[in-house]
């Protein structure tokens, strides 16, 4: 039986390489995919693209209120594969509706996105991946201080925010996102003194 798989990570991990690279593989060896990515993610328009300037068209587009079941009747006959971009953008119902899919019709559905917001909180989308997929997969970069980063924050010029609306897609007004390991996360965006709290707590 197919498997649904969340391949998660924070900004600049090559998930979007990875998902162009797969679906690469997938057709140099002759069979077909489906690329679907939330229309919410205007970067980059209808394409997938990587932050190394690879791009690949999105066959759907996904509004939030759209139903998967009722964009993808009759188009699965032959495909082997079903790749999604900034999964962290869909719905709970649209998750349900690709685990659906991979189970019904045992196509294997991989999903790229992050696992929480730029508040350390989870999106939608990404708390129902990690309830219900089959397979996950943690890729990882590096933050600025060498260590891994799993966290991401939101900067407004050059000033880390910790307010703001969930969903505000990286260059618009202003906006840049950086990934951070957990101690830069609370030292640069919470502005946490960690040697100071060590230091009593070591007492």
């Amino acid at each position: 039986m197919a498997k649904m798989h969340f391949k998660h990570a924070t900004m600049n991990s090559g998930k979007s390489i990875d998902l162009i690279r797969t679906a690469h593989n997938y057709e140099e060896n002759g069979y077909k995919v489906l690329v679907i990515k939330p229309a919410i993610d205007s970067k980059g328009r209808d394409c997938i693209s990587s932050r190394v300037g690879l791009e690949r068209k999105a066959d759907y587009l996904i509004l939030y209120s759209d139903n998967i079941l009722d964009i993808l009747k009759g188009k699965l006959s032959d495909i082997s594969c079903i790749l999604v971009d900034e999964a962290q953008f869909l719905s709970i119902n649209q998750v349900d509706e690709l685990f659906l899919i991979s189970k019904a019709c045992d196509i294997p559905v991989i999903c790229y996105g992050l696992r929480i917001n730029f508040k350390m909180e989870s999106f939608a989308g990404s708390k129902r991946l990690l309830e219900i997929a089959d397979v996950l997969e943690e890729l990882t970069t590096l933050c600025s201080c060498g260590k891994i980063a799993r966290y991401v924050g939101r900067k407004v010029g050059d000033n880390f925010v910790t307010d703001g609306e969930e969903i505000v897609i990286d260059g618009t007004f202003n906006i840049e996102y950086a990934p951070l390991c957990g101690s830069c996360y609370l030292e640069r965006v919470k502005k946490i003194d960690l040697k100071s709290i060590a230091k009593t707590l070591r007492r």
